[in-house]
């Protein structure tokens, strides 16, 4: 049996406020860090994306070598990892302990042969290496607080130059690294700086909203460019491919381009207002492509060509993915722990349009679930305890506050929504609360088809109830399981129930008598947190696939218990949801299904699975 991955949507990267991000590119890829995840991302197709999780702490920077095969990314613990970005096996070539605390920025020389990590330490602010055996190659000395930015001369001989917390900006000869000078041109914290490609500049920028550019081989100061200054701190700055120009983001939400011979500012862009859209990042890419990067993890992408405002803004959850929903075989719908939902066009290769944010009133907080009416609308349940419904691309004003805060949604034939509460289950209709249960157990999850209501609790139980429209009636209770029920799901006509506990158990019952059906689907080695039976709307469901807290994914078959499909490290720190997307099909003679994977780090997946058959 296989599988294969057809596309990753990676998420955005990670932004903490007043703090730079550092981000890279590569021809037309950026590379970013997330949490534990590295992002390559491909700014021309959605396909192309691809994730490392090789990091045991949170990543903080990455950087790809100039040749572009292989990318450095560091971690809050001070350890740089080089690995191959080439190839689906990302093959680390080196790992080495370099600081005592967290990486700020990372630099590879033109040679791709060395490295200088700077950042937070106790004996040292920065280090120099070579990237193939982590000897040092070099001092970094002469700041006295963290350093924020680091930049190496391309071309010998090197220069290296470092910008620090101590609003100073040391110049170093090389190599080896050794001190050179101290440069005290800013008189607040340093923010970033960066040699031109040419290696005949280096520019640096701060808090103070000034911007230098300095001599790139002696490192004096040759002007300030002052013409239609940032009225708020500038967070980065990125040079263009010629060296003839370079530009600057900053916190006053704007992006400015700046001539190098004329020192004037060639053309400006504001990106919205608001904290959400202070700059905290860029990166030039390619020929002509600017990218800059929003506090709210957006990558806005400029063209020097054309207007006032980004040519496209590609989106993408910063936090978990909570919950999700497929409203066609196309299309999906993904909600994260910040409260964002985003729909998801599985069809589109372009990156602005295959990931988009819901418009309307969104959730405030963690969105808790999701589920598709046959109509197609989404009704969506979040830590703000409202239930809110998605028309079309957009939340409708209306919304219905809940009794408790929701754990869990799903949706009966009749349209009626049902939500699990820490103390209540209530159904909703036509945004009108008809019917509210306050059961003797703690409701954890609920799950729905045809007429069969199906609630499962802290109690280790699953309560099957019958819906007429208007009452809810308990008709039996399943038998104790091991664990608390943390997933579950009904077929669609109702006469199946899948259920996953606390313990990676999942066990199979008939709705109508309760009856369990031999499984042993007990290959999970923790928390079951997603259960979804195959679409199946002339005959009984064929299929069930799973997701756990232990990363991976199972296909179980109903028409032969004992045959499974895996799919290990399907969502690197645990899924959070799995949905099919559309019924099974043929490719190649085979049966195969699609689904999509969600869960800790941001990204979602869609698997082509053969399914296992009789």
């Amino acid at each position: 049996m296989t599988s294969k991955r057809i596309t990753l949507y990676p998420c955005s990267p990670n932004t903490v406020r007043g703090t730079s991000t550092k981000i890279s590119a590569s021809k037309d890829k950026v590379v970013y860090a997330n949490g534990k995840t590295v992002i390559i991302r491909d700014l021309k197709n959605a396909a192309l994306s691809t994730a490392f999780s090789g990091h045991a702490y949170n990543a903080t920077v990455a950087r790809f070598s100039p040749s572009g095969f292989y990318c450095a990314s560091a971690d809050i613990t001070g350890t740089v990892k080089i690995w191959d970005t080439i190839g689906e096996d990302q093959s680390v070539k080196g790992e080495y302990k370099v600081l005592s605390g967290k990486v700020n920025d990372l630099a590879w020389d033109g040679e791709s042969k060395r490295i200088v990590a700077v950042g937070d330490g106790r004996e040292k602010f920065g280090h120099a290496f070579l990237a193939d055996s982590g000897s040092s190659t070099g001092q970094i000395s002469g700041h006295s607080k963290v350093i924020n930015a680091v930049s190496i001369r391309y071309q010998r001989p090197f220069r290296a130059a470092t910008a620090s917390d101590d609003n100073s900006i040391v110049f170093h000869q090389g190599v080896p690294f050794k001190y050179d000078k101290t440069i005290r041109t800013h008189t607040k914290f340093v923010q970033d700086v960066q040699f031109g490609p040419s290696g005949d500049h280096f520019a640096s920028v701060g808090s103070d909203s000034k911007i230098f550019l300095y001599d790139g081989k002696t490192g004096e100061t040759v002007a300030e460019l002052t013409d239609n200054p940032h009225k708020g701190t500038i967070m980065s700055c990125s040079w263009s491919p010629d060296s003839k120009s370079f530009f600057t983001t900053s916190l006053d939400c704007t992006v400015r381009l700046w001539d190098i011979e004329a020192r004037k500012s060639l053309q400006a862009w504001t990106v919205g207002s608001g904290v959400s859209n202070q700059q905290v990042g860029g990166v030039w890419s390619g020929i002509s492509d600017l990218v800059s990067l929003s506090m709210s993890g957006d990558l806005n992408v400029f063209d020097t060509r054309t207007g006032d405002k980004p040519t496209r803004i590609l989106q993408a959850p910063q936090k978990a993915i909570t919950a999700a929903s497929s409203t066609s075989s196309s299309t999906f719908f993904a909600g994260s722990a910040d409260g964002r939902v985003l729909s998801y066009d599985v069809d589109s290769t372009s990156p602005s349009d295959a990931v988009q944010l819901v418009g309307g009133t969104l959730h405030t907080n963690l969105v808790s679930g999701m589920a598709t009416a046959s109509s197609g609308k989404v009704f969506t349940t979040g830590y703000d305890d409202h239930v809110r419904e998605i028309e079309g691309y957009a939340y409708t004003p209306a919304s219905i506050p809940s009794l408790s805060q929701p754990k869990s949604v799903a949706v009966t034939s009749d349209e009626t929504v049902f939500v699990a509460g820490i103390t209540s289950v209530e159904a909703i209709r036509n945004n009108q609360r008809v019917f509210e249960l306050k059961p003797s157990y703690a409701p954890s999850v609920v799950g729905a088809g045809g007429i069969v209501v199906a609630v499962g609790g802290e109690d280790k139980r699953v309560h099957v109830h019958t819906w007429n429209g208007n009452t809810l009636t308990e008709k039996l209770v399943l038998s104790d399981s091991e664990g608390t029920i943390t997933a579950l799901a009904v077929s669609s006509d109702g006469a199946l129930i899948v259920q996953g506990n606390s313990a990676g158990k999942i066990a199979l019952y008939h709705s109508q008598s309760g009856e369990a059906i031999p499984t042993r689907w007990d290959w999970h080695t923790a928390r079951i947190s997603s259960l979804a039976f195959l679409p199946a709307t002339s005959s009984p469901p064929t299929h069930v696939v799973s997701g756990s807290l232990d990363t991976n994914l199972y296909v179980w078959s109903l028409e032969n218990i004992s045959k499974r499909v895996l799919i290990k490290g399907a969502g690197p720190g645990g899924i959070n949801c799995v949905i099919w997307l559309g019924d099974a099909h043929v490719t190649d003679g085979k049966k195969t299904g699609r689904i999509l994977s969600a869960g800790a780090d941001g990204c979602a997946r869609v698997w082509e699975v053969e399914l296992p058959g009789k």
